[in-house]
């Protein structure tokens, strides 16, 4: 083979790997202008009263937020296992939880990364996930956690009263809850939780809501105890937006659901017993915000907690708070 017939081969064998290099950068920002360009479209969409409601008319958002959040569970009720009535109480408390995340945003997409240092040093063993779906008209919440770190104690009648030492209780827990807004033209959600909307007038909206929680509960004492429940609530509320004055959101709502399905069960040394539903029984999901914006910059504090009641003291009730709270500071680009 000549030295022209080879150089000929290459020629041919590498021309289509030139081409692909050369077309792949220009196929990449083509697909970025297209995905830009219904991005933008979307973004600047406008479905809401712009005497209330306005985009930022930023493309880019940073935000940086600390998040804590923690779980107390309550029990109350009579044990008749001894041959008379005992009224007995308990309560258990996980420790808190700290995670630092950071966002970012392009015309209103956003993506979060999220660290816990205490797991990462090995102080912390729970899982925790959190979702979060904020939209005028409508929104979501999804938290899911598995916790082994909880303390707590336990007081019955005639007993002296029982603390309960770390790493006894187990349980895991998937929290559900969502909203409709009806004035979602002027009252916006997102305002307050994630940014991607400024509020510029005080409004209200009534609110529909659904809520749910399943839950699943091992306590290992003289012998393992387990609860398990899942209930579905259906009500509805009331949120507001209230702006005090240039750059200042308040926020403030409330949507109790009453549990409309529930399915409960405890066994204890083998017995399973069926919890009777007793109306009535709720999901209480409360949001509180405070967010203050200047220029291109934002800063706030926002909560979220989850209020959860079933059965009677007659026999056991159970009470659930999941609570979170995060701090955030936001630039715009």
């Amino acid at each position: 083979m000549t030295r022209q017939q080879l150089f000929k081969r290459l020629f041919v064998v590498a021309m289509p790997a030139i081409m692909w290099g050369v077309t792949l950068p220009l196929s990449a920002q083509s697909i970025f202008k297209r995905v830009d360009s219904l991005l933008t479209a979307k973004y600047r969409k406008v479905k809401y009263d712009t005497a209330y409601i306005v985009r930022p008319q930023n493309k880019w958002t940073i935000t940086a937020r600390l998040n804590m959040s923690g779980v107390d569970i309550e029990s109350e009720g009579i044990d008749r296992s001894a041959g008379q009535d005992q009224h007995f109480r308990s309560e258990m408390e996980a420790n808190s939880k700290a995670t630092i995340s950071l966002g970012v945003g392009y015309r209103g997409l956003t993506l979060n990364f999220a660290l816990n240092p205490a797991k990462m040093m090995g102080k912390y063993n729970d899982y925790e996930l959190n979702l979060n779906f904020y939209r005028s008209n409508f929104g979501f919440d999804v938290i899911y956690q598995d916790a082994k770190n909880f303390t707590g104690w336990y007081n019955q009648d005639g007993v002296e009263r029982f603390e309960l030492p770390d790493g006894m209780l187990r349980v895991k827990t998937l929290n559900l809850n969502g909203y409709y807004a009806f004035n979602s033209r002027r009252f916006s959600y997102p305002a307050a939780f994630s940014q991607s909307y400024i509020q510029r007038r005080s409004v209200g909206s009534f609110l529909l809501a659904a809520s749910a929680m399943s839950q699943r509960a091992t306590l290992d004492w003289d012998e393992q105890l387990e609860l398990k429940m899942t209930n579905i609530g259906i009500g509805g509320g009331y949120g507001y937006n209230f702006v005090p004055g240039k750059g200042w959101l308040l926020h403030l709502s409330l949507l109790p659901t009453f549990i409309v399905y529930s399915r409960a069960s405890m066994t204890y040394e083998g017995d399973r017993v069926k919890l009777r539903y007793r109306f009535p029984e709720f999901i209480v999901t409360t949001r509180a915000a405070v967010v203050h914006q200047w220029t291109n910059c934002f800063l706030g504090l926002s909560a979220v907690v989850n209020y959860t009641t079933v059965g009677s003291k007659d026999d056991l009730s159970v009470y659930n708070t999941k609570w979170r709270v995060r701090t955030f500071f936001g630039l715009r680009i």
